[in-house]
């Protein structure tokens, strides 16, 4: 390559870096866990167990000479996918990565990668989900209804908020290509924050998998109030599969009293059914305590099933309780 020709690639390269870099923020947020666990009954006795959990997330934005604002996030974690309890966690380390464009005349348009949300699965369907989240690896199959767990979830998926033009409403859509192993899923939702207390979210979707098992369905609700220290939630998560047999449906409630600004006390309960002229109701309840001081959170919580099989097989009721710690920065 002759002088004048390195002369030029160098300029062009120059211009574009010139033209496309822009002033932004970059953050670094994560958390760390232990929890050590025990479980009764059931089909298998676990034991004393201890368990660890970590989440790095890098974070950046920034506004474009025509208003508009990029976002990024791109986190790593511990891959805590495992369904079922006790199973060595699987997939890789990137937990979730997303690209954003916004500006307050179009709304937020997102591009998430691994671990995004859906309409419907952006709202928590059971209502003690902090709870259950103390539970190391036994929510997949234990908590949450199978083909709920299994909807689609967001990855390599498109979510647009539409702009806000109630004082309180939000409404956005989302898309999810089918890809291996995955549904595809198109979806709608709307949240409504406009009554001091009150947040409400309503989402549905149509998802379509390798299986008419699953294949259906979703529509999922949340409604939460709070009145001075006590917060009461609602919810339910319902899956009308076309193989009748694996319809599923979750409803949950939830009740948290906050003693203090360290010191938070809540109980939640779930009941799950399935499809099949032979299954019974799945039924959970737990009580967790927790006290925060700064970055660091203590909690202890004790959890009970039963019919956890919906009838299907022996050994079905059982107890748990966990003891964790968790750092946040």
């Amino acid at each position: 390559m002759n002088k004048y020709k390195k002369i030029g690639l160098t300029a062009l390269a120059g211009s574009l870096v010139a033209t496309s870099a822009f002033a932004g923020e970059l953050g670094v947020s994560g958390s760390a866990s232990i929890n050590m666990e025990h479980t009764n009954g059931g089909a298998a006795n676990k034991g004393k167990t201890f368990s660890m959990g970590n989440s790095v997330v890098f974070s950046g934005s920034g506004e474009l000479d025509n208003g508009m604002t990029v976002s990024l996030s791109f986190e790593l974690d511990q891959n805590d996918d495992s369904t079922t309890a006790g199973a060595a966690y699987s997939g890789g380390p990137f937990d979730g990565h997303s690209v954003s464009v916004s500006s307050d005349a179009m709304g937020t348009l997102k591009l998430n990668g691994e671990g995004g949300a859906s309409s419907a699965s952006s709202i928590d369907g059971s209502a003690a989900g902090d709870i259950w989240d103390t539970f190391d690896g036994a929510r997949g199959t234990v908590v949450t209804a199978t083909a709920i767990t299994d909807s689609a979830t967001g990855d390599n998926s498109i979510f647009y908020t539409l702009p806000s033009m109630v004082d309180g409403l939000g409404v956005n859509v989302s898309y999810q290509p089918q890809g291996s192993g995955r549904e595809s899923g198109t979806g709608w939702g709307v949240s409504y924050t406009g009554i001091d207390g009150l947040t409400a979210k309503y989402a549905v979707s149509d998802e379509v998998g390798s299986t008419t098992a699953l294949s259906g369905d979703q529509t999922v609700w949340n409604v939460s109030y709070a009145i001075g220290p006590v917060t009461a939630t609602a919810s339910n998560a319902d899956f009308d599969v076309e193989t009748a047999a694996n319809d599923q449906e979750m409803s949950s409630y939830a009740i948290s009293y906050t003693v203090s600004d360290e010191i938070s006390i809540t109980y939640g309960q779930e009941d799950i059914t399935e499809g099949g002229t032979s299954k019974v109701d799945a039924e959970y309840s737990a009580l967790s305590a927790s006290y925060t001081s700064g970055g660091m959170t203590i909690s202890a919580a004790m959890k009970e099933g039963e019919n956890v099989d919906h009838g299907t097989a022996t050994n079905q009721d059982f107890e748990y309780w966990t003891l964790g710690a968790s750092f946040a920065f």
